[in-house]
């Protein structure tokens, strides 16, 4: 009972951690960034059946996939975590994702059983499993056992002991603020796998993925069939094979970005004159300029969602993009401090009564009203 009240403690910690990093970065030429995770490499072969090795098949479908995205997808970045037989550690893979600020990472593996039946994809995002004695409890417990190949892989994972299903305990306390999007991402991928590429569904279900857990943006892992199935196996291992899982997964994302896409267009600002939310109330409103540019961006760009209330106004022949209004400066000061973690010569604008004052004046009107 002890180690339970100390994963409960570390997690504590870390949900404040997670909740306090930035939802995403924003990618130089507003692109959406995609990373793609192919899971296991060089000495971590991860499952095998004789001479194949799970580790091949992940980099056949990532690559493939990423490169039918690279051509057909212009304004997506597409990153990989690893493209080539190397060992990368799998909190270094959620940290290439987050430094890049990406939009979706998906973590591609293949699955394993002791029966030579099991067949079949599933998808996974990060969550509870309902049932801790389930196969999909232990199919996490399997693939997080990559850490014990890592050096010193007590100090990045914080106690977790991928031999102990107690150790799952740290999922239950994760509030993943990009449920949505990953579950929407894991039921398009789901769909075309089994209808593209035929596969037999397994369906989506939630775990607790090491690789998915300090990830900082929709992510997913896929189960793309299993090697300890002969014939299963083969499929994988063919070109048809990687062909139609990576035509499937591809077409999945295409759906995705759409949707995407359509989310942006929702939110997106119009030029307008420089807005007081506060004028019913005659008071001043401050938000945070971080940006200038000469044309507005395109609707599909992302810094238009990378903070609260983004909005833009013209002046001086360029549009001035501004964040975070609110009529409350130590609000706004909170908000500076954010928004100059990427943007440093951000800095705090007045609107008063549709027109820019100084913030000093702003302050002294606002003292009206106090």
């Amino acid at each position: 009972m002890k180690r339970v009240h100390i994963y409960i403690g570390i997690i504590a910690a870390l949900f404040c951690l997670t909740r306090s990093l930035p939802a995403c970065a924003v990618d130089d030429q507003g692109r959406f960034v995609l990373v793609i995770d192919a899971g296991h490499g060089g000495k971590d072969p991860g499952a095998v059946n004789g001479k194949n090795q799970e580790k091949s098949i992940n980099l056949n479908v990532a690559l493939k996939m990423g490169k039918l995205i690279e051509e057909n997808c212009k304004d997506v970045k597409v990153i990989y975590t690893r493209k080539t037989d190397v060992f990368v550690e799998l909190y270094k893979r959620a940290d290439i994702a987050n430094k890049a600020g990406a939009d979706m990472f998906i973590s591609i593996h293949t699955n394993s059983a002791k029966s030579k039946a099991a067949n079949g994809a599933e998808t996974y995002l990060l969550g509870v499993e309902e049932n801790r004695t389930s196969a999909n409890l232990n199919a996490a417990l399997e693939e997080n056992k990559a850490i014990l190949l890592e050096n010193d892989y007590e100090a990045h994972y914080e106690g977790y002991d991928p031999n102990s299903p107690e150790s799952m305990i740290i999922f239950e306390f994760m509030q993943n603020e990009y449920q949505k999007e990953s579950l929407k991402m894991a039921q398009f991928t789901q769909n075309q796998m089994i209808t593209s590429a035929k596969r037999p569904d397994r369906g989506v279900h939630q775990a607790g993925y090491l690789v998915l857990w300090k990830s900082t943006m929709p992510s997913i892992l896929i189960e793309l069939g299993f090697i300890s199935n002969d014939a299963e196996c083969k499929y994988l291992v063919s070109q048809k094979g990687v062909d139609e899982m990576s035509q499937s997964l591809y077409k999945a994302f295409c759906e995705y970005l759409d949707y995407h896409n359509k989310l942006l267009e929702k939110a997106v600002p119009t030029a307008q004159a420089i807005g007081n939310k506060g004028a019913d109330r005659e008071l001043p409103v401050y938000k945070v300029q971080f940006m200038s540019l000469k044309n507005p961006l395109k609707k599909n760009d992302k810094r238009l969602k990378a903070y609260a209330s983004v909005n833009y106004y013209e002046e001086g022949g360029m549009c001035k993009y501004t964040c975070g209004d609110t009529t409350d400066f130590d609000a706004i000061q909170q908000t500076k401090k954010e928004v100059q973690k990427k943007y440093k010569d951000a800095f705090v604008i007045a609107v008063y009564e549709g027109k820019k004052i100084s913030v000093k004046e702003a302050q002294q009107i606002s003292q009206k009203f106090k």
